[in-house]
């Protein structure tokens, strides 16, 4: 072939290549100005249909379409859609979440839940955005100052998810609106909320109502974000806002547990700024925007409540889209205390066995055994009751032996019993537990299984 008719032919391969890649570039353009153009469409729309009227197109929406069938809103939420799989992200966009209290954490949280496909929110808070919020708001800016929080997230949300129901009441939350706000049978409701009479009033009124509910505690004056938690209740320590909350709920309610909490565990690095009036008469009352909320400042560092909006968030979207997962239990035992398990460990199999050559686990082991699977509780209690320095207290009653003694003791056959549950175990079988105690056998048996999982045995 000459050199001119490979000239001629590259020429051609080039420029059909060019012409693909061309109509490509094109093909693709033309798309994103159609989706562009969509979302400009959709936008209008919400600004032009307001009101009630929003409300019901929207409710329609989300109670009978799929919104994953558009476009736009499957590209938008495609990250998500990996992660969960196409059936749990409908379940998503399909959900109600309430959320009450819209500052630092509940703007967060309610920012997220948004931009992971919520369907319906529901945004409840009756204070005003101010100059100092802008260090933790999630979406305020200095033109939102002086505006509602409730119909300042309404607004910027409108314009990242307009698909969204979004309804907000500028209200504060009391016995009188609790029919009005948790009606519905929403999916989820988060309590951000900071004052503590309508902290608990809401928390009571969720548990009557059979809602589940997550609530956040004390955010500001801490610093250190990798001590923040997600516990029951009773497990949230060092923790004034939990421990007065726990207290209420008991004493006026009954309730002494049951409630997923974030919290920190750091204790906190400021105390409340006192109150300074501006003029000599007057008095704390004059500066509440409702009468018993405080106005005493609590020093906050920005980035402290905006994680605990994004950990309630998650928490709330793997709920929703049926993701299981452990939460990290709050085990305040020390390496020492696991050291002393192994050792018991080790000393049990051999007055049992004669020797410990089946003990196939050390110390950083039986950490994960005692604090990852029993939760640092005896297998027969698990019931959360023992906290703090009265958990560390009750590890000197606990020991690990194995569950099958047929097996050797590994990670997948130990649990965590009292002495004396310990000796009554060693005295029976596997068979006649199962027949007398099913749950219990039922349990362990899931525990274990866990163990088997995640160590790959």
């Amino acid at each position: 072939m000459g050199e001119r008719a490979k000239e001629w032919l590259l020429a051609a391969g080039a420029g059909v290549a060019v012409g693909a890649l061309s109509a490509a570039v094109m093909n693709h353009l033309s798309r994103s100005k159609r989706r562009e153009g969509y979302a400009r469409n959709l936008l209008e729309s919400n600004r032009m249909t307001t009101g009630n009227a929003q409300s019901t197109r929207h409710l329609g929406a989300v109670g009978s379409l799929d919104l994953l069938s558009d476009e736009v809103v499957s590209e938008q939420l495609t990250r998500n859609i990996q992660f969960f799989g196409i059936d749990s992200q409908k379940k998503v966009t399909k959900s109600y979440v309430v959320v009450i209290g819209l500052g630092g954490v509940g703007s967060h949280a309610a920012s997220m839940l948004l931009r992971s496909g919520v369907g319906r929110l529901l945004l409840v808070d009756f204070d005003q955005v101010s100059l100092s919020s802008l260090n933790r708001h999630a979406v305020a800016t200095r033109d939102d100052v002086g505006t509602s929080k409730a119909l300042c997230l309404k607004k910027h949300f409108s314009m990242i998810y307009p698909e969204c129901q979004i309804d907000a009441k500028v209200q504060l939350y009391d016995a009188s609106s609790e029919a009005e706000i948790l009606s519905g049978q929403p999916d989820f409701v988060l309590d951000c909320i900071d004052n503590i009479d309508t902290k608990v009033a809401l928390l009571a009124a969720c548990v009557r109502r059979g809602l589940k509910v997550l609530s956040a505690m004390g955010a500001g004056a801490r610093a250190d974000p990798t001590r923040i938690r997600v516990a029951d209740l009773r497990e949230s320590s060092n923790d004034s806002l939990s421990r007065s909350v726990r207290y209420r709920l008991k004493k006026e309610h009954g309730i002494e547990g049951g409630i997923p909490v974030v919290f920190s565990l750091e204790k906190p690095k400021a105390k409340l700024l006192p109150f300074q009036a501006s003029k000599e008469e007057e008095t704390p009352s004059d500066y509440q925007i409702v009468p018993g909320f405080r106005v005493r400042i609590i020093p906050v560092l920005g980035t402290i409540p905006a994680i605990f909006g994004q950990v309630m968030a998650s928490y709330v979207i793997t709920q929703l889209a049926g993701l299981d997962f452990q939460t990290e239990p709050v085990v305040n035992l020390d390496l020492d205390h696991y050291r002393i398990l192994h050792q018991r460990l080790i000393e049990h199999e051999e007055l049992i066995y004669g020797t410990a050559e089946q003990v196939l686990v050390d110390a950083e082991e039986v950490m994960y055994i005692v604090k990852e699977l029993w939760r640092g509780r005896s297998a027969r209690d698990q019931s959360q009751k023992d906290t703090g320095r009265k958990m560390w207290r009750s590890v000197n009653e606990l020991m690990l032996v194995r569950w099958d003694k047929s097996k050797a003791a590994g990670i997948s056959n130990l649990i965590l019993l009292k002495f004396s549950e310990a000796d009554a175990h060693e005295s029976t079988t596997l068979e006649r537990i199962q027949e007398e105690e099913p749950e219990f056998y039922s349990m362990v048996s899931r525990v274990l299984k866990r163990a088997e999982m995640e160590f790959a045995l």
